[in-house]
């Protein structure tokens, strides 16, 4: 089959070919084969809320909290209520035909409170060069319960001991949403970073604006970050769910077990009991972290010499010299025999877990 391309000499990038422009012996081609999906276009991870490793409904979190996987809630003020859920669209309606979506996230401020400059959501890309000196597009799906405002930005963040933070605000506009799915579009000049010093974790930072002191629901889905003035069809950023998980767990990796006593999966089979009131054990990553986790957080653990007797784990604190690819673990508990092994369980409770974090 001969392929023929428009008779151009030049291509920019966020360019996307129509059928129109496209020419072989049959008349057709298949557009996936075509850049507007390629790989790593789309820098939002997760950005069909398809991961949700520590939980799928959040009851007031707590400022900067993580919700679904590299999302996480920013606000001020004070007095309000709210709820952050994962939500599941009925089979064929997902906003996007030819797309099954199978999740979305929800926003719900059931009482307004007051104070408040500012709320929404954030997610934080990776390196600061990002797009840096570049036009980009940022595209998402979103609906309200009704007319709701919605105003995204970026922002860039030097890192520590970089430059000072740029925020990024011409070409986004305060936007209503409707009660219907609809695509929204915004086109930036992301600045250059000439002459800027990058520190240690710089990040590109998008940012989601909802209305202060509201009470209101808002629905997103389908978040797209790209080169160029075009918002192109959507696909997540690896393109397969598996990807997603394993870009997600770069950041943060939360260790499940099976059954109420079970082990932890990537956990070694036994730790040490170094005194009558610690277990040191070593928590494997199914991927290298970004970096050595800064904080780990726990529920139901306990430890166990023999898989039976079962005793509760207080408290848990990274090890000095953890690395990014085997993280070295605390355990607090007590009536421990020292240099005896220990198994690290789940403490009669299939909804334990512990989880580490290498978020920016």
């Amino acid at each position: 089959m001969a392929v023929g391309f428009p008779a151009k000499t030049t291509y920019a990038n966020g360019d996307v070919f129509s059928a129109s422009d496209i020419n072989d012996t049959n008349g057709t081609l298949n557009l996936l084969t075509s850049a507007q999906y390629a790989a790593g276009k789309n820098k939002i991870l997760n950005s069909d809320f398809e991961i949700w490793q520590r939980g799928s409904s959040f009851s007031n979190p707590a400022n900067e909290a993580y919700l679904a996987d590299r999302f996480n809630i920013v606000f001020d003020g004070s007095g309000s209520t709210r709820t952050v859920s994962r939500q599941t669209f009925t089979p064929g309606t997902a906003p996007v035909a030819g797309y099954e979506g199978e999740y979305f996230i929800r926003f719900n401020q059931s009482v307004a409170g007051s104070g408040g400059t500012y709320i929404g959501f954030n997610q934080r890309i990776e390196d600061v060069r990002t797009f840096a000196g570049q036009t980009a597009t940022l595209s998402f799906w979103a609906k309200a319960d009704a007319t709701r405002t919605i105003l995204p930005n970026l922002q860039q963040n030097f890192g520590s001991g970089g430059s000072a933070t740029v925020n990024i605000t011409s070409g986004f506009t305060s936007t209503n949403l409707t009660t219907s799915w609809a695509r929204y579009t915004f086109t930036v000049s992301v600045p250059s970073i000439s002459g800027k010093t990058v520190g240690t974790s710089s990040f590109l930072q998008l940012f989601f604006g909802f209305a202060a002191n509201t009470v209101q629901t808002i629905d997103i889905w389908g978040v797209q970050l790209e080169a160029g003035s075009t918002a192109t069809a959507f696909q997540t950023a690896t393109g397969t769910i598996q990807g997603e998980l394993a870009a997600c767990q770069r950041y943060y990796y939360r260790s499940l077990g099976t059954a109420a006593s079970s082990n932890y999966g990537y956990l070694t089979p036994l730790g040490t009991a170094t005194s009558t009131s610690n277990v040191l054990v070593r928590l494997g990553t199914p991927v290298p972290l970004r970096a050595i986790p800064t904080s780990v957080d726990f529920s139901a653990v306990g430890v166990s010499p023999d898989d039976n007797a079962i005793t509760a784990v207080t408290n848990i604190t990274l090890q000095v010299g953890a690395n990014a690819n085997n993280v070295t673990l605390n355990l607090a508990s007590s009536g421990l025999t020292q240099f005896r092994p220990y198994y690290a369980a789940q403490n009669n409770n299939s909804a334990g877990y512990i989880g580490v974090s290498a978020e920016l």
